[in-house]
């Protein structure tokens, strides 16, 4: 290992090298940050070269490598041991080009999401994906996991923001195509195999990503609907009213809900707290004035139809900051949630319902279950759980999933929507994939890494 480290050091310098002491002051989830990282070495690249010279280091030496981004992930993905070494990529943070005419942005794999956002829009542009961690979260890790967020249902995941990338193979190769273009059918998609790798496959230095044109318009409002069968009902109803243009479509349970807007939760509700469900949508346009309009009557068409129960639009800004935080901040509901658990999975929206009711209930007959919060992005199949319970065994959390992953199956869902596998959810990721598809998965795997040094473990073992 020593030889490991003197290496290193020769090729990239001693400031790019963390050792010792200086890890007391590093972490491997933002959320445990005061915890002290466990790991041999940090390495600290400033350019694609840098990760390229550590890879061939660590490559020829056989090292475990564990790559870190912003650390916003859920399912254990940066977690270390002492004998491994990080290659944290924060100081690829440039965004080298706004190309306003081919609408896209070159950037490192280490700039923030928010940053991203506010370049394009700097340039009357908007990069649409959105999420709670987009103050924290890199996107080299936004690419490896295929984050989704609160605009899936009109933009798509991270996969279809991706124009171009360039990676660093196991062994050091770069492998590099950062053209702009949307079209190109010039033989396989290879940077495909990288998007939603977790890391596994290479590690995204750079990045050309796709902009849209900005909205000029944003109408948002916080709806009350008292059965799961009007929820689908609206969705068909209002994204058919708004002609493509629904942008959101955020359904949150009604303890949830009721969690997320009482004391000592900041928030206030909009809306009373006695309906089935509550839903945040929203429309982004080109006419504020119009589009205000249309989302007015959509609304008052529905009301009218007993499709839904209330409805409250924001008037201003303030109005759309107020909502969305309430739908964003999901630290409220884990505050609430002793040893909180998280949940992240998706099926066919029509199963929802009754697959949310059935689990629910099953775990109530827990005793160590506490708390339920259920919510998701309800348009696109994705839902989401924040489970509080007494105490954090081993046992409990694995009779808690059994619950949860068992009937993925059956639905025909994913025990991962948009978070990853990681450690923590490969024991049930046969649930979601069958053994050929997880054959074809350690193919790949062994075929570019065949020392398994990159993020070793995650996804499943080989």
């Amino acid at each position: 290992m020593q030889n490991i480290i003197q290496e290193l050091t020769n090729e990239l310098g001693a400031e790019k090298i963390l050792l010792g002491e200086a890890l007391s002051k590093r972490f491997h989830h933002i959320w445990t940050m005061h915890v002290p990282l466990k790991a041999k070495a940090v390495v600290l690249p400033t350019c694609t070269k840098d990760v390229a010279a550590t890879l061939k280091i660590c490559h020829k030496h056989g090292q475990e490598v564990i790559v870190h981004g912003g650390l916003t992930n859920l399912v254990g993905s940066t977690q270390t041991t002492e004998n491994q070494i990080v290659i944290s990529i924060e100081k690829l943070n440039a965004i080298e080009e706004v190309d306003v005419c081919s609408r896209s942005m070159t950037v490192g794999a280490g700039v923030i999401l928010q940053q991203i956002q506010q370049a394009a829009q700097a340039n009357e542009l908007q990069f649409p994906l959105n999420f709670g961690a987009k103050g924290s979260a890199q996107i080299g890790g936004i690419i490896a996991t295929n984050a989704g967020g609160l605009r899936v249902l009109r933009y798509g995941m991270m996969r279809q923001q991706v124009l171009g990338l360039e990676v660093v193979l196991p062994d050091g190769t770069i492998l590099s195509n950062l053209k702009k273009i949307i079209k190109d059918n010039s033989g396989y998609d290879l940077k495909q195999l990288f998007i939603g790798s977790e890391g596994t496959l290479g590690i995204v230095t750079k990045a050309v990503l796709r902009l849209h044109e900005a909205p000029r318009s944003r109408c948002s409002a916080w709806v009350g609907i008292k059965d799961y069968k009007n929820v689908l009902a609206f969705l068909r109803f209002i994204d058919k009213g708004l002609a493509g243009a629904l942008s959101a479509y955020e359904l949150v349970w009604k303890e949830t809900f009721r969690t997320m807007t009482s004391p000592p939760s900041t928030m206030k509700s909009p809306l009373p707290l006695d309906y089935g469900y509550y839903v945040l949508v929203e429309n982004l346009g080109g006419d504020q004035n119009k589009d205000t309009e249309t989302f007015e009557s959509i609304l008052e068409i529905a009301l009218q139809k007993n499709l839904i129960e209330d409805a409250v639009l924001a008037n201003n800004s303030a109005d759309l900051a107020w909502f969305w935080q309430i739908r964003e901040d999901v630290r409220v509901l884990s505050a609430q949630a002793d040893n909180d658990h998280h949940f992240d999975i998706s099926m066919p929206p029509p199963l929802i319902g009754e697959y949310v009711e059935a689990v629910s209930g099953d775990l109530r007959q827990i005793e160590e279950v506490e708390e339920i919060f259920t919510f998701g992005h309800i348009a696109d199949g994705n839902v989401h759980h924040i489970i509080g319970k007494k105490n954090d065994s081993a046992e409990l959390t694995k009779r808690i999933n059994d619950i949860v992953y068992g009937k993925i199956a059956t639905v025909g869902g994913s025990v991962s929507a948009e978070h990853g596998i990681g450690l923590d959810k490969k024991a049930y990721l046969h649930h979601s994939r069958t053994p050929a598809e997880l054959e074809l998965m350690k193919t790949l795997k062994r075929a570019l890494d065949p020392k398994n040094i990159l993020n070793p473990g995650r996804i499943f073992d080989f």
